[in-house]
C-alpha cells in the first residue's frame, strides 16, 4: 500500500453535517431575539451503508494523487488562496504540480475534472450555513497524530486545516442507539434511561433539530436516525436482557475480512452512497433557493461493519468489506498491532466481551493487521462521502458561509484488547471524531479539553441562537470553538473537567461507567464492589495495558466521588438489572409455546444448540432470584 497516508477512523460511523448559515446571497435572514441573523444547519450521519455512483472531483483525485498535492487544491479550489497569483485556474494547477515535482498525467486527469466542475477560486463567501457529520463506529484518534498516518483522508484533514480538531472527545454511551439519544437529546443515557439499542429516547421526544424547526428553521433528515425505542434486532435486545445470567455464549461471527470489486469499485456501500446522492441533490436543488435558514441532518452506517451471513439465519455484523479501491487509501506498515493480555491477566467483564464477541480463538497477526486495515479503508470511503457534502457546498457557494461539525457516535475496537464492535471505555470504542470548521471558528486549532456528545445539543441551540430552557448534561463548544478563555462561559458557569460514559448493553454483563478526566481514565462497574474497578494513566499508557487502581487508591477514591456526584451508579445498575428481567419476562410470555425453538435460534444458535436444556435452566435459574 502506498505511504504518506492520513488516517481515516473506526468501524460504525455515523456522519452528522451540519450547516449553520445566516442567509443565501442576499437574501432577508429571519433575526433571532437579539436582532442578529440566524445562521442554517446541516446536518449528516453515517453509520455502513455505500451505492456507485462517481465521486466529486476531488474525491477522484484522492485515488491518483499525492497527499500533499491533493490538500494544496482542496484548500486552493475550495477556499481559495488568501494571496491571489493572478492566473487561471488551469494555469495554477499547472505551477502547484510543477512545484511538487508531479508527472504530468496528474495535471491532464486534474485540469479536467476541475474544470469540468467549475470549481473557480477567488469566489468570497459571506458566512451562512452550518454543517455537522455525525458518523458511527469511527475512532476520534484517527483524526490526529499519530493515528492519522494509516490512512488518506483528504476531507478530514482539510476541516482540520480550515477548522478545529477536539483531541479528546468521547461518546456518553459506546453504542449506536444510546450514544445517539445522548446526542440529540443533550441528556446523560441514566437520565433518558437509554439503555441499550432497543432502549432509545420515546418517539416524539423534543429534540434540538426539534427546537430549530420551531423557532424558524428548515429541517431535513436522509438516512440512519437510531436514537428512539423499539428497533435493532431480537437477538441484540435479548442479549442485552440476558447479560447477568450464569453463561456464556459466543453472540457474534468470527470477525473477518471481504475483498470486493477491483481497483475501479468505489461504491461499495451502496445504501449510503444512494443516501448522499439524496442529501447532495437536496442542497444544490433546494437549500440554495431557501429563503430561511436550514438544518440537513445525513444519516450513514459505514465504517460499521457488515453482516456475516455465513454465520446462519441469525447473524452479527462481524465482516469488515471493501475494495482495492479503498484499499489503496492504506498505509500497511504504518498499522499498529495491538498487544494483548493473557486470559488470565484480563479483566473479567473484558474476557466476557471477547467471548461473546467470538474473539477468544487465535488470530494471527497478518489476520489482525487486515481487519484494520479494511476498516481503515472503510473509513476512507466514509471521508469521501463528507466530501460529497463538502463538494456540493462548494458548488452551490455555500462552502464559505457553513460551520462543518463531524463527529462519530462511537468507536471501533478492530481487535484492540482482543475485541472489535464497540460496547467498551477502551479508546478505541470511546474517544469519538469532533472536527469544526467554518465562520467565526478558530483554524488549525488543536484542543485538548475533554467534551463530550452531549455537548451538541447546547452548541446547535448557542449557535442558532435559542435559548436553553431545560438543565442539560452538556455544555456549548462555541467558547472552545471561537478561542475563548475558560472564563468567558455561559451562564452556566464553566464546563466540567470530566466527561462521563456509560453502558448497559450487549456483550457486557455488567453496567460500566467511565470517568475521564486530566490524564486518568476511571473505570467503575456495577455497584463498585462486586467487580473491580480500572485506572489507567493515558499520558503514560496510552494502549490501556496496565491498570493502575491498587497503586493509586487516593486517585481511585477522589474519582469514584465525583463520579458518584454525578449519578448514584450502583442505584442505576440495580434499575437497569430489573428492567432487563422485566423486559425478558413480558418477551417470553408473548412467545407461549415457541419460546424455547426462538430463544434457541437467535445469534448465540451455534453454541446454544449444542446443550439448549442447559441454557434454558440457567435463564430459569436466573428468572427465579429475587433482586
Amino acid at each position: 500500500m502506498r505511504g504518506g497516508g492520513r488516517p481515516l477512523g473506526r468501524a460504525g460511523l455515523a456522519l452528522l453535517l451540519m450547516a449553520a448559515a445566516a442567509w443565501a446571497g442576499r437574501r432577508p435572514r429571519p433575526v433571532a431575539p437579539g436582532g442578529q441573523p440566524r445562521p442554517s444547519v446541516v446536518l449528516v450521519a453515517c453509520d455502513s451503508l455505500l451505492k456507485q455512483h462517481i465521486l466529486s472531483p476531488f474525491s477522484h483525485c484522492a485515488s491518483v494523487c499525492p497527499p500533499s498535492i491533493l490538500e494544496m487544491l482542496l484548500s486552493r479550489f475550495y477556499f481559495g488562496e488568501r494571496k491571489s497569483l493572478g492566473f487561471s485556474a488551469s494555469s495554477e494547477l499547472s505551477f502547484l504540480l510543477n512545484q511538487t515535482k508531479a508527472p504530468s498525467y496528474y495535471f491532464q486527469g486534474l485540469s479536467h475534472l476541475i474544470t469540468s466542475h467549475s470549481l473557480l477560486r477567488n469566489q468570497h463567501l459571506a458566512p451562512s450555513h452550518l454543517s455537522m457529520p455525525s458518523l458511527t463506529a469511527w475512532d476520534g484518534r484517527l483524526t490526529f497524530h499519530p493515528g492519522n498516518q494509516t490512512v488518506d483522508l483528504p476531507f478530514i484533514n482539510f476541516m482540520k486545516r480550515y477548522g478545529t480538531v477536539f483531541l479528546n472527545a468521547y461518546t456518553n454511551s459506546p453504542i449506536c442507539c444510546p450514544s445517539r439519544a445522548a446526542m440529540w437529546s443533550g441528556l446523560f443515557t441514566h437520565l433518558t434511561e437509554s439503555w441499550n439499542n432497543f432502549k432509545g429516547l420515546d418517539p416524539g421526544y423534543i429534540t434540538w433539530m426539534d427546537l430549530m424547526e420551531k423557532h424558524g428553521y428548515r429541517t431535513q433528515k436522509f438516512g440512519k436516525l437510531d436514537y428512539t425505542s423499539g428497533h435493532h434486532s431480537v437477538s441484540n435486545r435479548v442479549e442485552a436482557w440476558t447479560r447477568d445470567v450464569d453463561f456464556l455464549l459466543r453472540q457474534e461471527g468470527r470477525p473477518m475480512v471481504k475483498l470486493t470489486g477491483d481497483k475501479t469499485h468505489v461504491r461499495v456501500m451502496e445504501t449510503d452512497w444512494r443516501t448522499t446522492d439524496k442529501a447532495v441533490d437536496w442542497i444544490k436543488e433546494e437549500a440554495i433557493n431557501l429563503t430561511q435558514p436550514f438544518v440537513l441532518y445525513l444519516g450513514l452506517n459505514l465504517p460499521h461493519p457488515y453482516p456475516s451471513p455465513y454465520a446462519g439465519e441469525n447473524f452479527g455484523s462481524s465482516t469488515f468489506l471493501t475494495s482495492p479501491y479503498w484499499l489503496e487509501k492504506v498505509t500497511y506498515e504504518a498499522i499498529k498491532i495491538p498487544k494483548w493480555s493473557s486470559f488470565s491477566e484480563m479483566h473479567p467483564v473484558d474476557y466476557y466481551s471477547s467471548y461473546t464477541k467470538n474473539c477468544t480463538g487465535e488470530f494471527t497477526k497478518q489476520e489482525v493487521r487486515n481487519i484494520r486495515a479494511f476498516y481503515y479503508a472503510m473509513c476512507a470511503e466514509t471521508d469521501a462521502m463528507l466530501g460529497e457534502v463538502i463538494s456540493a457546498l462548494r458548488d452551490t457557494g455555500l462552502l464559505k458561509k457553513t460551520v462543518v461539525i463531524f463527529t462519530a457516535d462511537h468507536g471501533e475496537l478492530a481487535m484492540e484488547h482482543r475485541q472489535f464492535y464497540k460496547m467498551s471505555m477502551y479508546e478505541g470504542s470511546s474517544h469519538v471524531p469532533l472536527l469544526v470548521m467554518g465562520p467565526g471558528i478558530k483554524e488549525q486549532q488543536q484542543v485538548p479539553n475533554v467534551v463530550s456528545l452531549v455537548d451538541i445539543y447546547p452548541t446547535m441551540l448557542d449557535i442558532a441562537r435559542i435559548p436553553v430552557t431545560q438543565n442539560l448534561s452538556g455544555h456549548s463548544l462555541m467558547p472552545l470553538l471561537c478561542g475563548k478563555a475558560e472564563n468567558e462561559v455561559s451562564p452556566r458557569g464553566p464546563r466540567p473537567s470530566w466527561v462521563l460514559s456509560e453502558f448497559h448493553g450487549c456483550n457486557v454483563n455488567s453496567s460500566t461507567y467511565m470517568l475521564r478526566t486530566g490524564k486518568w481514565k476511571y473505570i467503575a462497574y456495577s455497584d463498585g464492589r462486586s467487580v473491580l474497578p480500572q485506572l489507567f494513566d493515558l499520558s503514560d499508557d496510552a494502549d490501556e495495558l496496565t491498570n493502575v487502581a491498587v497503586k493509586f487508591p487516593v486517585i481511585v477514591h477522589s474519582l469514584d466521588k465525583i463520579l458518584r456526584s454525578v449519578v448514584n451508579y450502583p442505584k442505576v445498575s440495580s434499575s437497569v438489572q430489573e428492567y432487563n428481567k422485566r423486559q425478558f419476562i413480558i418477551w417470553k410470555q408473548s412467545l407461549g409455546q415457541n419460546y424455547s425453538n426462538v430463544i434457541a435460534n437467535l445469534r448465540w444458535h451455534q453454541d446454544w444448540l449444542k446443550e439448549p436444556q442447559k441454557y434454558e435452566n440457567a435463564i430459569d435459574k436466573w428468572l427465579g432470584q429475587s433482586e
